[in-house]
C-alpha cells in the first residue's frame, strides 16, 4: 500500500494539469495558474515522499514525466494560447496560434532528455519544466493586478509571439542550472543554493506576483554565475 502513495500524489499532479487546461480554455487564466502551482507542490512532494518511504519504482518515474508533460507543458502552453487569442487580432492569431504549442512540445523533449541524461543527477541541463511553468503561471496574476505596471509588457503581441521561442530554447539548452538538492545544510558547498532561496523569497515578498517571474529569472542568472565561478576555480 505504501508504495502506491507517491504514484497517487503524481496522479493528483496530473489531475491538476488537466483542470488547468480546462480553466485556460474557458478563459479563467488565474485559476489555470493556481492549478499549475498546486501541481508544482504535488510534484515536489511525490519525490520527497518516494525518498522518505523508499518507494521508488520505474513506473513512478515514467508516470512522473507523463504528468509533468501535461501540468508543466500543455497547461502553461494553453495559458499562452488563450492569452494570444485575447490580445491578438483574429488575422494575427490565426497565423500565430501554433506558436504557443512550442511550449508543450519542447517540455516533452526536455523531460525525455532528463530521463536518459546521467549528467542531471545533481544539477539540471536546461530550465526544468516546473520552473518554466511557474514563470508562465505568474503572468495572468501580473496582468490582472498590473503588478508594477508590467501588464502591458506581458499582454503585448510581440511578447506573446516571441516568448514561446525563448521558453522552448531554454528548456533544451545545454545550460547547467542549480538543483535544490542538499547533501547537507551547511553553508560551504551550498552558497549559491541559499542565495537563490533567499533572493527568491525576497523577490516574492517585495514584488508579489511579479516576484515569481523574477525568482525564475534569478534562478537562471544565479546558476550562470555559479557555473562561471566553478570554471574560474
Amino acid at each position: 500500500m505504501i508504495k502506491h502513495i507517491p504514484n497517487t500524489i503524481t496522479s493528483l499532479n496530473l489531475v491538476c494539469g488537466c483542470l488547468s487546461i480546462i480553466a485556460a480554455l474557458n478563459g479563467e487564466l488565474t485559476l489555470a495558474s493556481v492549478f499549475i502551482g498546486t501541481a508544482a507542490v504535488l510534484d515536489f512532494f511525490d519525490g520527497f515522499v518516494a525518498r522518505a518511504l523508499k518507494a521508488y519504482s520505474e513506473i513512478g518515474k515514467q508516470l512522473d514525466s507523463l504528468a509533468d508533460v501535461v501540468s508543466f507543458g500543455v497547461a502553461p502552453g494553453m495559458i499562452v494560447f488563450t492569452l494570444s487569442g485575447q490580445q491578438l487580432s483574429m488575422e494575427s492569431f490565426s497565423v500565430a496560434a501554433i506558436i504557443p504549442f512550442l511550449i508543450p512540445v519542447f517540455s516533452a523533449i526536455r523531460l525525455a532528455k532528463f530521463n536518459i541524461d546521467t549528467r542531471q543527477s545533481d544539477s539540471f541541463i536546461g530550465v526544468p519544466t516546473p520552473a518554466n511553468a511557474m514563470f508562465i503561471a505568474s503572468i495572468p496574476f501580473v496582468i490582472q493586478h498590473n503588478s508594477y505596471g508590467m501588464s502591458p509588457v506581458f499582454e503585448h503581441p510581440y511578447f506573446l509571439m516571441i516568448f514561446p521561442f525563448v521558453s522552448a530554447y531554454l528548456l533544451v539548452a545545454e545550460l547547467p542550472l542549480l538543483a535544490l538538492k542538499f547533501k547537507h545544510f551547511g553553508w560551504k558547498g551550498n552558497e549559491f543554493r541559499f542565495i537563490l532561496i533567499f533572493s527568491s523569497v525576497l523577490s516574492i515578498i517585495l514584488f508579489q506576483y511579479l516576484g515569481i517571474a523574477i525568482a525564475i529569472l534569478l534562478y537562471v542568472l544565479i546558476s550562470v554565475i555559479h557555473n562561471l565561478t566553478r570554471k574560474i576555480e
